[in-house]
């Protein structure tokens, strides 16, 4: 520690005599772990009626675009706590879609957005001065869980939804070219013939490459460049796919979140409660063979094996990981009513943050400061480090999250949507305390029953938790 406090006092040296400049100096201390553990609600932004599933910031960090359970975008001024826009998205306005997700589209000034929601829609929304129109661009079957917008260019679009469909979109045309449909590896998971996709990111580094995952226990690695329009090549073929060779548990498989660094890092959250960090020399190949994970496993042996960042709970479809830091020095992601962070390199966890009461749905970190947001059925929650005392380290987290799993499973009860079938949860909760399984089980079963129709989804006879009915307002400028 008093090493650390030394080289914070050089730095600061050396930043008054000229040696520093004012951005390496940011640079450097930004990643400080004392920062980190003075992570505290620096606003609340409180104006959507229901949960908030997406939170993204501009370019400049200085705005943040969010959506929700009420179907509109806000962009937000997120320092004063103040809206400065709010409109309609355009996708369906029945109860049950929800906009996944909202992102800015670069180079634009900030005046071109795009969504996604779970009526399978993508619309692209643009900025006047004095109107905000929006489009439908793309069309999924089922719900459209992610988009990816390829790094500095204005005009390009990846999405990917529960059909298994990927598609490129070019708003310059607002045309929609379906690439392929992500296909099982054959003699895995025998009884489907295609993947669910839940999440979907591009590499900053070599934009012709972008990485899909879904319901499966791979994630798959594709190159845009060998795509044909005349269908001459079977692009549907990943050039590479990554495996977390400790998952052993095929009810809690499957991707939710992926993220890239920007040294290539590719982040995989996975449903079976744990992060893992792939380089790209940890891929199996183009093609993978193994029958299941046990031989998965022992293909990854002599190969460099990825950090695993434990700790937290993945239980839904819907979760956001990412990377913290101005180089990427931390790992942060959601996890039931709290915020995980941890350290990159090594994969100690640091710091858990109490967030949301009934869980949070997207961790966002600020593009240049020591920043967060995340977002849930409270709202949208800015994060800066302005404790005065540091936070103590976390211990005895996986007991710690046994008990806060129960408020967890009550909550995707309760939504009744976007959530594990019911044998899976039942897989969760042999896994706890008999006296903990039994609360659960009351808790959760008691009120939920299974839809075994096409849907494969949980139907609530409470209800669950809905917005208020959509107003029949304009796009209403603040």
């Amino acid at each position: 520690m008093k090493n650390k406090s030394a080289m914070a006092v050089v730095d600061v040296w050396r930043r008054e005599v000229g040696e520093l400049s004012n951005r390496k100096f940011a640079q450097r201390r930004a990643a400080s772990e004392d920062l980190v553990l003075r992570l505290d609600i620096f606003e609340k932004l409180e104006k959507h009626r229901g949960c908030v599933y997406t939170a993204s910031f501009n370019g400049d960090g200085n705005i943040l675009a969010s959506g929700a359970d009420d179907k509109h975008i806000i962009l937000w001024d997120w320092e004063t706590g103040l809206p400065k826009l709010a409109f309609e998205s355009g996708h369906a306005r029945a109860k049950v879609y929800k906009v996944f997700r909202a992102k800015f589209m670069p180079y634009t000034g900030d005046c071109s957005l795009i969504t996604c929601a779970s009526d399978g829609q993508v619309r692209h929304a643009q900025i006047s001065e004095c109107s905000v129109e929006t489009r439908l661009v793309a069309k999924h079957q089922g719900k459209a869980y992610n988009l990816a917008v390829e790094p500095g260019n204005p005009h390009l679009v990846y999405t990917c939804g529960e059909d298994a469909l990927v598609q490129h979109i070019d708003l310059r045309t607002a045309e929609a070219t379906e690439l392929f449909k992500c296909q099982t590896i054959k003699g895995h998971r025998a009884h489907m013939s295609i993947i669910p996709l839940h999440a979907i990111v591009v590499d900053p580094r070599n934009p012709n490459l972008f990485a899909v995952g879904g319901l499966d226990d791979y994630t798959r690695l594709y190159d845009v460049r060998k795509y044909k329009c005349d269908g001459s090549t079977d692009f549907g073929q990943p050039t590479d796919y990554f495996y977390p060779p400790h998952v052993i548990d095929k009810y809690l498989s499957g991707e939710t979140c992926l993220a890239f660094s920007d040294h290539s890092e590719l982040l995989v959250s996975c449903r079976d409660k744990s992060i893992c960090l792939f380089t790209r020399d940890m891929g199996l190949g183009h093609n993978p063979v193994p029958s299941s994970p046990s031989s998965a496993c022992s293909e990854a042996n002599g190969k460099a094996i990825p950090q695993v960042y434990k700790g937290h709970g993945n239980y839904q479809n819907v979760k956001g990981v990412s990377f913290f830091g101005p180089k990427s020095e931390y790992v942060v992601s959601g996890s039931g009513s709290r915020i995980f962070i941890w350290k990159k390199k090594g994969g100690e966890l640091v710091h858990v943050i109490k967030a949301d009461v009934l869980g949070v749905q997207c961790v966002e970190s600020h593009p240049h400061t020591t920043a967060l947001a995340s977002s849930g059925v409270e709202g949208i929650k800015i994060w800066t480090p302005k404790a005065i005392d540091k936070a103590a380290r976390p211990t005895n987290i996986e007991q710690d999250q046994k008990n806060v799993l129960n408020l967890d499973l009550r909550c995707m009860a309760s939504r009744g949507a976007d959530v594990l079938p019911l044998h899976s949860l039942q897989k969760v909760l042999n896994g706890l305390p008999r006296t903990f399984s039994r609360i659960v089980s009351y808790a959760t079963f008691n009120y939920v029953v299974y839809n075994e129709g096409e849907d494969d989804e949980f139907v609530s006879p409470l209800g669950g938790m809905e917005p208020s009915s959509d107003d029949d307002n304009d796009n209403e400028w603040i």
